[in-house]
């Protein structure tokens, strides 16, 4: 990595010029592909790959026509609405679902629309107001119902035309208005992220110079992610909100990496430092840190590529490719942009004579060694250094056990899904789905959809298999949480049947989770030996999301804990450290899970106008989880990897973790400070799935940047003392050397290590 990391500088200082034109050159030919990236992208990827309701999607399309629907077209006539006008919509939108060939009516359904408006007219105007109801079955065949939903959703045009509207209802159709919110939300925030970041930069730098630098980073590697998007998107399904997890993930990283690397450098300009010895010095110090931590991140995000959806992966994949950008722009782009600005970059002389004035008095007549320390901040990073140093017992126990309170909420955590309760109460689309309840009463919810497929030689066209079905049936209608039973439909070949049923409180209410668990269990059995069965429809989608979504947890969490840890254990040649920051990530991460549950299931912030909706969404624990890690490491990569080149030059621990956080701890919370308001934009949107994911995150960065980073690590790091730098021969040898800035290598370390 050492020398890489020179390969790299020896490039920029000699060929800056160069370097910045291939920049320039791929970031113009990148623009128009970016602007395109959400061509091709699938507002989907809800399905689960093997299971009962993606199954019974498949099984779907053997009939020529379906049960119920999981959404629904609403047309609302006011009082004296034309009839032609109303007629004509009607006809649009059934003949926009025939269009559409994976989508299809309901049995019966236009028939009964056009028979209702037939009798409320009288002749060429509506007496009375009128609602009309077109059930819809959505995911027809190898297809992602949810996207279905959002394409049709666009083809019908809902809205209001004079005196009659068109809405687009049911489960299906609320998850496409969902989806259209969550983009619009997500666009106001990011329009709202790159100024809160500028005024951060600006107050953090105290130059305008300094400011444009990592805002020109973060521009040039969401840009340029977005055009590869479009690539992989030619290529591969991918889920809409990859180009939002680009854009949050983007902008905090990028901006946070190149602020590490040029606070160095400008701390080395402040010694005195020529601009290309102080760039050096940068690359292979705070330059190594950003190419581990950035590493790091990346192995954290492709840990989601063990949950087997296309949702999250194509989220993931969206974040590693701007962190891979956004490490290779502060390795290479930022470098050269800092050789153009030169002098601007140079803090200001006269903080810069106080300070170094200060550091003279103090450390007059050492070493070029101790001059490095010259960059430690001497005003209250150092009383706060001094504090933690003096007690660290008292800091580790209190820190520690303010993060296990905030996680203490997390215990009772439930996960859950809803669509309805996520749009605002006033909306168009909520006005819809209640003009659907009141005509559609239960079956204005997505039905569960029970498929059953004969086995062995068996058909439901001989009269032992309809009798078993029947019973069967009968034997549903029974059931607790039973609205509607359906009359069973059958394919052409007699061997599969399908039967929907309707739970009374809806598609997303606990009875039908009820039904749903009976279904698979005791429905199965009464009918295994004539049938198998599958069941799907919207509440059994959700559920097998859900269900995917928390049993990779697990695996999210030994995919990440361990490798995360490996990688610091190459970097710090110390097994103590790595199993102390995976400890010290799941301290934050369990914080954030605790606020979450606390504020969104409990609703202890409500009296404050924060909503509650009594669960966390079933993918936000496992997002949180695999980002907050890969973030995390980068202010412990930056805090250790300080701490350990000033043990490398004195040997002495405590004494080495007072000046590493001194000269660390502005940057880090800087850093921090960057992350939160970006991530704290996102959590004012107005979709809670959002706000959670804003809230969590703004949380956990929060507080590991403070609370574990610059008070509970330091402080069990004084306590462990030489066993931080623990490490066996054996693995010592095998292990390469990465060392950040090597001519600053003391006896120290190697006599410890010997």
């Amino acid at each position: 990595m050492q020398a890489l990391v020179e390969r790299i500088h020896g490039l920029v200082v000699r060929r800056w010029p160069v370097v910045l034109l291939v920049w320039l050159a791929v970031i113009a030919v990148s623009l128009p592909f970016t602007a395109r990236q959400t061509e091709h992208l699938t507002s989907g990827g809800f399905s689960v790959p093997g299971s009962q309701s993606q199954r019974v999607d498949e099984l779907l399309g053997r009939f020529e026509r379906v049960p119920g629907g999981a959404a629904a077209i609403v047309i609302e006539a006011a009082h004296g609405s034309s009839t032609r006008a109303v007629e004509r919509e009607l006809e649009r939108a059934a003949g926009t679902v025939e269009r559409f060939r994976r989508a299809r009516l309901a049995a019966g359904a236009y028939a009964a629309a056009k028979g209702r408006l037939a009798r409320a007219s009288d002749g060429a105007r509506l007496p009375r107001g009128l609602v009309l109801v077109l059930p819809v079955q959505l995911g027809i065949g190898d297809s992602d119902a949810s996207a279905d939903a959002a394409e049709l959703r666009r083809q019908l045009g809902v809205g209001r035309r004079g005196q009659v509207a068109l809405y687009f209802a049911g489960e299906g159709g609320l998850s496409a208005a969902l989806q259209e919110q969550s983009r619009r939300d997500l666009h106001d925030a990011e329009l709202v992220g790159f100024p809160l970041i500028a005024f951060v930069l600006l107050r953090v730098f105290g130059s305008f110079a300094a400011m444009g630098l990592p805002l020109a980073l973060g521009f040039a590697a969401v840009s340029l992610a977005g055009a590869v998007i479009w690539a992989l998107s030619q290529l591969f399904t991918m889920s809409v909100f990859v180009t939002n997890m680009a854009s949050m993930i983007g902008l905090g990283v990028a901006v946070d990496y190149s602020l590490f690397v040029l606070a160095r450098y400008r701390e080395e300009l402040a010694r005195g430092a020529a601009r290309r010895a102080a760039l050096r010095v940068a690359l292979g110090t705070s330059g190594i840190a950003v190419a581990f931590a950035g590493v790091t991140v990346v192995l954290a995000l492709a840990s989601l590529f063990l949950v087997d959806s296309r949702l999250i992966r194509s989220m993931a994949a969206g974040a590693v490719i701007v962190v891979v950008l956004s490490i290779a722009g502060a390795l290479t782009l930022l470098p050269a942009l800092a050789l153009v600005a030169g002098r601007r970059l140079r803090p200001r002389p006269g903080l810069l004579q106080r300070a170094r004035s200060r550091v003279a008095r103090r450390r007059g007549g050492r070493g070029r060694d101790e001059e490095r320390y010259e960059g430690a901040d001497s005003g209250p990073w150092q009383r706060w250094t001094e504090a933690v140093v003096r007690r660290p017992l008292l800091a580790a126990l209190a820190s520690a056990a303010l993060m296990l309170a905030l996680a203490a909420p997390a215990l009772s955590m439930r996960l859950g899904d809803g669509i309805k309760n996520q749009l605002p109460a006033d909306s168009f689309d909520v006005r819809g789905q209640e003009l659907a309840e009141r005509v559609l009463g239960p079956r204005a919810s997505g039905p569960l959809l029970v498929a059953f497929e004969a086995r062995g030689a068996n058909t439901f066209s001989r009269p032992p298999a309809r009798a078993e079905l029947e019973r069967w049936r009968r034997w549903l209608a029974r059931q607790p949480h039973v609205a509607v039973v359906e009359r069973p439909l059958f394919d052409r070949a007699r061997r599969t049947a399908l039967i929907a049923v309707y739970s009374r409180g809806g598609a997303e209410s606990a009875g039908a989770r009820a039904l749903l668990g009976t279904l698979r269990s005791q429905g199965a059995e009464r009918i295994a030996t004539t049938a198998r069965l599958s069941v799907g429809g919207a509440t059994a989608a959700m559920e097998d999301f859900r269900a995917l979504v928390a049993g990779s947890l697990w695996k999210v969490l030994v995919f990440v804990a361990g490798l995360s840890s490996l990688l610091l254990v190459v970097l710090l040649h110390s097994l103590v450290l790595p199993l102390k920051a995976a400890v010290m990530n799941l301290l934050s991460v369990g914080a954030a899970y605790g606020v979450l549950t606390a504020v969104f299931q409990h609703g202890w912030l409500e009296p404050l106008g924060v909503a509650a909706h009594g669960h966390v969404h079933s993918v936000t624990p496992t997002l949180l989880l695999a980002i907050t890690f890969g973030l995390s490491m980068d202010y412990e990569v930056f805090l250790l990897t300080r701490v350990k080149e000033r043990y490398a030059v004195h040997g002495d621990t405590v004494r080495a973790v007072a000046e590493g956080l001194q000269a660390s701890a502005r940057t880090i919370s800087s850093a921090a400070l960057i992350m939160v308001a970006v991530f704290a934009v996102f959590a004012f949107v107005g979709v809670p799935t959002i706000r959670e994911m804003g809230l969590g995150l703004a949380v956990a960065i929060a507080l590991d940047a403070t609370v574990v980073r610059l008070v509970l690590v330091p402080a069990m790091m004084v306590l462990f003392g030489r066993w931080n730098w623990w490490l066996p021969a054996w693995l010592e040898r095998l292990l390469p050397r990465v060392d950040a800035h090597p001519e600053v290598r003391a006896p120290a370390l190697a006599a410890h290590e010997s």
